[in-house]
């Protein structure tokens, strides 16, 4: 965008990032502990910190998990992952929100405050997607019913209902995202598929967009976005004015290939694409190389916003 050519290698862990926040990484490691990483500190002519990698303590399994098991598959026992703030500029601020397997259970660490994870009542489960925003965790789970409690509180049992399922939306082969647009505006984005279990491959179909009506605690369809573009992924959903960005598209949902739970077999990233909310015309954003790269890698590809100023 401004011409400039940056002597960089990023340099990341060849694993599945259960999650990308507010320029982070997050990835779990074998022992089931968390860990945060930043791979732009160097962009801005810093030498290489200890503090662009944070090591967050382990998770506990249940006693009716196989821990053994789960530990040869740990990259994905944390379905998703979100942080609040960033941990080094904001610690304070910091919460570091994880979906975990197998009931998609949420669990979640105050920077500097917590020395182990507390987990929500597991009677609420199967969660889709998780946000914090103001010490708040907000979280949609399969039925479309957005959940919340106050972090402040420390009274983690009484979640409340901030928003109704939508009985009449056709959920199956779905999943939700939900996102604090620039605007301070709460929406939830549904995603639709086909799957062709012979081939193993899915593909993305069509798009909703629900804006939040907290008064009434509903879901009402909105139908564009605007100057906004959102992203999709295993990442943190981004939104962004897309007019503040070279080449970025508004009123488009652009999505990557994530992780799909009811496929228990292994698949390589293969659904892309732009979605075009006015006219609902789907196109590809990467060049063919760039998609033979992406086709070939083991693992979803996720969205990152850097946090850096040049």
């Amino acid at each position: 965008m401004d011409d400039k050519l940056l002597d960089l290698q990023v340099r990341v862990p060849n694993k599945r990032f259960c999650g990308s926040s507010k320029g982070w990484l997050i990835v779990v490691e074998k022992n089931f502990a968390i860990t945060l990483i930043n791979p732009f500190f160097r962009v801005i002519g810093m030498k290489k910190k200890e503090n662009s990698t944070i090591r967050l303590p382990q998770l506990t399994l249940p006693d009716w998990m196989d821990e053994e098991a789960w530990a040869v598959d740990c990259n994905n026992y944390v379905f998703k992952a979100s942080i609040s703030a960033d941990p080094i500029l904001n610690a304070s601020e910091c919460i570091v929100t994880l979906i975990v397997e197998d009931r998609c259970q949420l669990a979640f660490i105050r920077l500097g405050k917590d020395t182990t994870w507390t987990f929500v009542d597991e009677r609420y489960s199967l969660i889709q997607e998780v946000v914090s925003i103001e010490n708040k965790i907000y979280a949609v789970d399969f039925w479309t019913k957005l959940l919340s409690f106050d972090i402040t509180t420390q009274s983690y049992s009484d979640v409340k209902i901030s928003a109704h399922e939508m009985k009449q939306l056709k959920l199956y082969r779905s999943k939700a995202y939900i996102v604090n647009l620039n605007e301070g505006e709460f929406i939830m984005v549904m995603r639709y598929f086909d799957f062709d279990h012979e081939a193993c491959t899915r593909e993305t179909t069509n798009f909703k967009i629900f804006k939040l009506d907290f008064g009434k605690c509903k879901w009402i369809q909105k139908k564009t976005l605007g100057d906004v573009a959102i992203f999709l992924g295993d990442n943190s959903t981004i939104s962004v004015l897309a007019s503040e960005y070279s080449g970025c598209q508004p009123n488009c949902i652009y999505f990557n290939f994530d992780r799909e739970r009811t496929q228990n077999y292994p698949v390589k990233p293969h659904d892309f694409g732009v979605y075009n909310i006015k006219d609902r015309s789907f196109s590809q954003p990467y060049t063919t190389d760039a998609m033979t790269l992406l086709k070939m890698a083991d693992r979803p590809p996720i969205w990152v916003l850097p946090t850096f100023q040049l």
